[in-house]
């Protein structure tokens, strides 16, 4: 089995290559990432031998026919932080709408068996109370989110009109080892061990669903196997924290005092809360596994004992 892994440098990409490889050491599998600044080669650098590795740029077509022939495709890669595209939502649009529509692309005249597109719960937008199903309405708040929400329709479209063989996850707020630190949970963790404020948007109210990014793996990997083409996963731990807590939590962990809490000016268009209804992934076998409490210590025992991952690039992200 030959497995296109997009976007297999960054966060939850490198982290699936891993996670793919031991549970299934039979794939071949080929990454195409752009290596843009949330892309590294050193997040893969204990299975670069075990993988094909193209350098590449899923909006340049010429990038993507390097890859040759793939069965399955998950395509990870995507522009995918909120202030960012705030500032540039352009560059979201291209890459998470038009590399996506190159990708179902090469996925059609391949004839490829699977194209899975990584989604995300904020296509939803903001929920005051109950929980999102794959099927509700979309509606998104930032131009992530709507880049992301163009996208899944998108992939949908393919589906309905050439019968591509395409399914979509939705995923909580992903936190775990190799995560940029422009995430809460890297930059609340690193400006603690640095002493210097922790950032917290407005009222610190705001809630997320945090899910470990081995689960989140556990999920995809149960849904190339068993999930349903033409359907839409969604994939959360259910275990929901307001920010102020989360920071909370890192400070008593690391033994440093609130004080360093810094309430600073919301951004547009911020959501409130995230929740997703997870009893269709549920269906097929999968649970959540990882205490949010546990899985957030080993997270912040991960960014203590690697230094020189994060020292080279904490200037241009905290």
């Amino acid at each position: 089995m030959r497995i296109l892994i997009t976007g297999g440098a960054g966060f939850i990409g490198s982290n699936f290559v891993k996670y793919i490889l031991k549970e299934h050491p039979e794939y071949e599998i080929v990454v195409l990432d752009k290596l843009t600044y949330a892309g590294r080669l050193e997040n893969l650098k204990e299975v670069k031998d075990k993988i094909e590795f193209i350098r590449g740029d899923i909006c340049n077509q010429e990038d993507i026919k390097k890859v040759g022939r793939c069965e399955i495709i998950v395509n990870f890669a995507a522009e995918t932080h909120v202030d960012r595209s705030i500032i540039d939502a352009g560059t979201f649009v291209k890459t998470d709408v038009y590399g996506t529509y190159n990708l179902l692309e090469y996925a059609k005249k391949n004839k490829v068996k699977l194209y899975l597109q990584i989604s995300t719960d904020e296509v939803f937008g903001s929920r005051e109370s109950g929980s999102f199903k794959e099927d509700d309405p979309l509606s998104p708040s930032s131009p992530y989110s709507a880049s992301k929400a163009g996208a899944d329709l998108l992939c949908k479209a393919y589906w309905t009109t050439y019968k591509l063989p395409v399914i979509i996850t939705r995923s909580s707020n992903n936190f775990g080892p190799y995560q940029y630190p422009e995430k809460l949970i890297p930059v609340l963790i690193l400006n603690a061990l640095r002493d210097i404020p922790l950032p917290i948007y407005g009222d610190g109210l705001n809630v997320r669903d945090w899910l470990y990014v081995l689960d989140n793996c556990r999920a995809i990997d149960l849904v190339i196997q068993k999930g349903k083409v033409g359907e839409i996963y969604n994939i959360a731990s259910g275990d929901e924290r307001k920010n102020i807590d989360t920071a909370k939590f890192i400070l008593k962990e690391l033994k440093k005092s609130e004080k360093l809490i810094n309430f600073v000016k919301d951004r547009p268009g911020h959501d409130r809360r995230y929740s997703l209804n997870t009893s269709k992934i549920k269906k097929l076998g999968w649970e959540a596994t990882f205490n949010f409490e546990q899985a957030l210590r080993e997270t912040i025992k991960w960014y203590k004992e690697n230094k020189s991952w994060w020292e080279k690039i904490i200037s241009f992200s905290c």
